[in-house]
């Protein structure tokens, strides 16, 4: 690999001679590990030109980090590493400077603590992984997702991979979400009532950008998302938190004041309780009597292997009052980061000229592939393969639960990826998740779903999505055990 000479400067404030200078910047490009054993440099007369000095002042630098075994010289091959050249330390290298803005008050507005989940790299590398939201190889159609790839690569969909949008998507991902995916709950919507977005989170986000300011009031459910807590703080619009029981969020909880309702009726988060149908036609009905909006995050809808799916909200409402949020990220694979808001036609205007301000548009090649994944009966039998593994798997963990005599403080009615246990009061769930890594079992406290300062420490989710049902039964006993005996 050649360096390229546009990455040597001289320090205009460097000491010595020409010739000194540049040995200098060669070499501690070298100890700094940015140029590395075997990489070519630049000609000499190349480097010459570019730093504006005469050629044999460079061959002799080079010349003299030869000696000292920096370089090696291959006739006319030119100069190259060496291969014995002083390798950089294995501390990265801190640049000396003296910073002289105070961030405290540079920074306008504060965005940490970021999603507040611990969602380690090398889950994958755990032998009972109950993560949440991460792609199972086993059940994934990596066959089928590469070739509608390579298709939405052709030149019949140049236009697709290549076009700029501007603030508007993939037809044919749009008609399909229209036809296919939204009658599926109930939803009947127009082109202009669809917007793409980048997943369920940036649905959220943009929701909230376009329907509240510092004087309307957010409610949201608690416990619930920690990324939909984190969007509606920073959005400082005035936010009520109301306690979610084992039918979801209550709606005569709900403040008088309230201008917009974030809801997760049919899969609650992250309890997983079903909102049962008069409560869904009782929010709907408070929310025409006291005019407040409700955005309905319907997540994880297609695994519904226990029985079907209740309607959803935006099915029921006759008055434009629900903002429907949906995902392919949960049931394709996060990393897609592809979802998609339905909502009123003028709703719809304002978030995507917001969009446009920030992102443009989602890639055009990856809602093309979507778009044939989904046409293709690719995603259907995808679908029916991870409902029969979950079904199994939410069986075999329900039983070793049972068997551990622990406590699953949460019980969707209809299949999900997940459980939310709770574990003894005087069980602190983030020291035990902790300690259970050595173990080889990851699982996720419950505290960061809460919104007090000093949240229940007992709470757990555990999930099977990416855990095969055969580790179910030693992953809970080794949890079992570590409650029990600390």
């Amino acid at each position: 690999m050649s360096i390229s000479v546009e990455t040597f400067f001289l320090d205009p404030s460097g000491e010595g001679t020409l010739q000194a200078r540049i040995q200098q910047m060669i070499a501690q490009g070298i100890l700094a590990g940015r140029f590395r054993p075997g990489e070519r440099l630049p000609s000499s007369r190349k480097m010459a030109a570019h730093l504006g000095v005469s050629r044999i002042t460079v061959t002799l630098a080079y010349t003299e980090l030869v000696a000292d075994d920096y370089l090696r010289s291959r006739g006319r091959s030119g100069y190259f590493v060496s291969e014995n050249a002083p390798e950089p330390p294995a501390f990265p290298a801190q640049r000396a400077t003296i910073g002289t803005v105070d961030w405290s008050r540079a920074i306008g507005q504060r965005f940490t603590p970021g999603l507040s989940l611990d969602k380690p790299a090398d889950w994958a590398s755990f032998r009972y992984p109950f993560i949440y939201g991460q792609a199972d190889k086993t059940l994934f159609d990596s066959a089928n997702w590469r070739l509608c790839a390579l298709r939405a690569l052709g030149m019949r969909d140049f236009g697709a991979l290549t076009a700029d949008y501007f603030d508007g998507d993939d037809p044919q991902l749009v008609e399909f979400i229209a036809r296919q995916t939204l009658p599926r709950r109930g939803i009947l919507a127009n082109s202009d009532e669809i917007l793409v977005t980048m997943g369920a989170q940036n649905a959220l986000w943009l929701s909230a950008q376009v329907l509240l300011n510092s004087r309307r009031r957010a409610t949201i459910e608690d416990p619930c998302y920690p990324a939909l807590r984190n969007i509606l703080t920073q959005s400082r619009c005035q936010l009520s938190m109301v306690r979610v029981d084992r039918d979801g969020l209550p709606p005569e909880a709900l403040p008088a004041d309230t201008d917009v309702v974030f809801t997760t009726p049919s899969h609650q988060c992250p309890t997983t309780a079903t909102m049962p149908l008069s409560r869904r036609q009782a929010l709907l009905q408070k929310a025409e009597a006291q005019d407040f909006l409700i955005v309905e995050d319907d997540y994880e809808f297609e695994m519904s292997f226990l029985k079907s799916p209740s309607p959803s909200l935006k099915s029921l409402d006759d008055n434009g009052r629900v903002i429907y949020v949906g995902s392919f990220s949960k049931s394709l694979f996060p990393g897609l980061r592809l979802g998609y808001l339905v909502g009123p036609a003028p709703f719809i205007r304002e978030a995507r000229a917001l969009r446009a301000t920030v992102l443009r548009h989602p890639p055009g090649h990856i809602q093309r592939t979507v778009a044939y994944y989904l046409s293709l009966g690719h995603y259907d039998a995808l679908i029916r393969r991870m409902s029969k593994a979950y079904h199994e798997r939410r069986q075999v963990m329900e039983d070793s639960l049972r068997n551990q005599d622990l406590t699953v403080a949460g019980q969707g009615t209809y299949g999900g990826s997940s459980v939310w246990l709770r574990a003894p009061e005087d069980v602190d769930t983030t020291i035990l998740a902790e300690k259970l890594r050595h173990d080889s079992v990851l699982a996720e406290p419950g505290a960061p779903f809460f919104a007090a300062s000093e949240p229940p420490k007992n709470y757990l989710r555990l999930a099977y999505s990416s855990i095969p049902a055969s580790r179910i039964p030693e992953g809970i006993r080794l949890l079992g055990d570590a409650i029990r005996y600390g």
